[in-house]
C-alpha cells in the first residue's frame, strides 16, 4: 500500500471514509490518475484518501475501486492474475459488496469475457462481450490518438456535467464490444462508430483515459467520486 495523498474538504470533514483504492499491478499509470483524482476532488470540494495498492485487504476497506491499465489486453491479464489474491478481492468488492468501480483503457477491456489482441485471453467477465482490433473508416489510422467526441445514447451519472459535445482523450487500437447494447454509456465515431464507455449496475468503463481528458475527465472523475449506484 502506498497512500498517495489525503484531501479533507473545506468544511473539515476526514477524507477517510472515501478511501479509493487504485489498482497497482504493474500495467496502469497510476501516478497520472492520481494527480487527476487529486485536482478532482479539490475543484470539488470533496474529502477522500488514495492509495495505490493490490494489496486484498486495502481493497476489502476501500469505498471506491479504480483500476486503470495500459498496454497490450494479455499483459495486463497477466498482471492482474499474477498479483495474490487480486482478482478475488476485486470480484469481492466489486460484485459481492457493490462497490463503485471505474475501469479505465485496458482496465476496462479487462472487463470483458475475452481480448483478441496477441491471441485470445480470458477477460474478468464482468461485462459481456468481446475486445477486438478497431476497424476504423477510411482515412484513420491505427492507433486511434488524440481528442474525439462522446456520444452519450442514455443518461449516466458518471457522465452529468461535461458540457455540450464532449471530447476526451484516447490512445488505444482495440475496442470492447458489449453483447447487451444496455451496457453502451457512449460511443465515439472513428469512420465507424465504436464503444467509448461501458456501465453496468456499480460499474463503468472509459477506452478515453479520464486523467489525460482535462475538464471532461476531470469532472467524470468528480462524478465517480460521489457516485451512489
Amino acid at each position: 500500500m502506498n497512500l498517495l495523498f489525503r484531501i479533507t474538504c473545506r468544511g473539515g470533514k476526514s477524507g477517510h471514509m472515501n478511501l479509493v483504492a487504485l489498482i497497482d499491478y504493474g500495467s496502469g499509470n497510476v501516478h497520472s490518475a492520481a494527480g487527476a483524482l487529486k485536482e478532482a476532488a479539490r475543484r470539488a470540494d470533496l474529502a477522500i484518501e488514495v492509495t495505490t495498492t493490490a494489496d486484498p485487504e486495502i481493497i476489502a476497506k476501500a469505498a471506491r475501486v479504480i483500476l486503470p491499465g495500459v498496454g497490450h489486453y494479455a499483459d495486463c491479464a497477466a498482471n492482474l492474475h499474477a498479483r495474490p489474491g487480486l482478482v478475488e478481492a476485486l470480484e469481492s468488492a466489486v460484485l459481492k459488496h457493490k462497490k463503485p468501480f471505474l475501469g479505465i483503457c485496458v482496465g476496462m477491456q479487462l472487463l470483458a469475457d475475452f481480448g483478441l489482441e496477441d491471441g485470445e485471453t480470458r477477460g474478468l467477465g464482468w461485462i459481456h462481450g468481446v475486445v477486438d482490433r478497431i476497424e476504423p473508416g477510411p482515412g484513420h489510422a491505427i492507433p486511434h490518438v488524440g481528442w474525439n467526441e462522446l456520444h452519450m445514447p442514455n443518461s449516466h451519472p458518471l457522465l452529468e456535467g461535461l458540457g455540450p459535445q464532449p471530447h476526451a482523450y484516447f490512445t488505444h487500437s482495440y475496442k470492447i464490444s458489449p453483447e447487451d447494447p444496455a451496457h453502451v454509456a457512449a460511443t465515439t465515431d472513428y469512420g465507424v462508430p465504436f464503444t467509448s464507455a461501458v456501465a453496468s449496475g456499480n460499474i463503468f468503463g472509459t477506452q478515453f483515459h479520464p486523467e489525460m481528458s482535462q475538464r471532461v475527465g476531470l469532472q467524470l472523475l468528480a462524478n465517480f467520486l460521489t457516485w451512489k449506484p
